[in-house]
């Protein structure tokens, strides 16, 4: 392979730091044994690639300038490591890479065979691709974390945000009561999904409105005090989950559970998410769709916090 296409973070700030390079391409002999080299048809857009891009998660997930952002990707399989054995050359997959590696917004990415699943065949690589961390996100948070049962009441807040739209569904299909909180304009797409109440948040306190809740999911930028609000409307035994915060010391104050989700890959888990896309029981939904060298408009567009759904990055034009 000649050099290859890459959008990578120079130097950490704003959208205007996203830069298209030409880079060197990955060789099959470069690979870790359990690596898969994919040719990435289509990569997700995803707040954490904002904070990625801003310095605000090296910490946490450190990364060497520069480097590529980019965690979700959907595409097909160019070569697999020496030990690799679940994937072969010209596999339909999608998956969650690994935050400390250079991520999806390049011609190709390397993965680690684990974290990758079949993509489902009932929709685009566009679609697929804006499935594996805001699915992964919210089935780790409702089912591993809350322990979510047919029959509770569950509130989520941001229901029609990137990773909303896919708890509700999955909650509905464990057969839970399912609360979302949303602007007027989403109502009836979440009614579409089958959410039982849709709450206004700029109608009225969401506390007002609800009680005696199992499962509150979080998903609010910037919403610990939402959070705190959230735990006057949990049963006493209930579970507050968030992806924005840890809640865990103001729940215990309350003596109530509080806990982060902090979304790891998972192609097991992202192998039984295919099934349901399959099915016809979760919908991925797609807001934008942009070509590679527009990732620069495409985080202006998240930064501004009014997206539904997931935006993508088409890598490789349909064939």
């Amino acid at each position: 392979m000649a050099g290859i296409r890459a959008v990578r973070v120079h130097a950490f700030g704003d959208a205007k730091s996203l830069s298209l390079d030409q880079v060197s391409a990955p060789s099959p002999a470069s690979l870790a044994p359990d690596d898969v080299l994919v040719r990435v048809h289509a990569a997700g857009v995803n707040p954490l690639d904002v904070k990625m891009r801003s310095g605000a998660y090296q910490t946490m997930f450190p990364h060497t300038l520069p480097f590529i952002p980019g965690w979700d990707v959907s595409g097909v399989v160019e070569a697999v490591g020496t030990n690799a054995r679940l994937w072969r050359p010209h596999d339909a997959v999608y998956g969650r890479p690994d935050f400390k590696r250079d991520g999806a917004y390049a011609d190709y990415v390397a993965v680690k065979e684990t974290e990758l699943a079949r993509k489902p065949e009932s929709v685009s690589h566009v679609h697929a691709a804006s499935v594996p961390l805001a699915a992964l996100t919210a089935w780790q948070a409702l089912f591993d974390l809350a322990r979510l049962e047919a029959g509770q009441r569950v509130l989520v807040h941001a229901a029609a945000g990137g990773v909303g739209l896919y708890a509700v569904q999955l909650a509905k299909w464990k057969g839970a009561y399912v609360i979302g909180t949303a602007s007027a304009n989403n109502r009836s797409l979440l009614h579409a999904l089958g959410v039982d109440e849709v709450i206004d948040y700029n109608a009225a306190p969401f506390e007002t409105k609800i009680h005696d809740i199992d499962v509150v999911f979080n998903l609010v930028s910037g919403g610990a005090e939402i959070g705190t609000r959230s735990l006057s409307v949990l049963k006493q035994n209930g579970v507050l989950v968030s992806a924005v915060n840890d809640p865990a010391e103001e729940a215990a104050k309350q003596e109530k559970k509080g806990v982060m989700v902090r979304v790891k890959p998972n192609g097991a888990q992202l192998n039984e998410i295919t099934k349901l896309v399959d099915a016809g029981m979760l919908k991925p939904f797609v807001s934008k769709v942009l070509p590679l060298e527009k990732a620069t408009e495409a985080h202006e567009a998240l930064d501004s916090r009014h997206t539904r759904g997931k935006i993508i990055l088409r890598v490789a034009e349909p064939r």
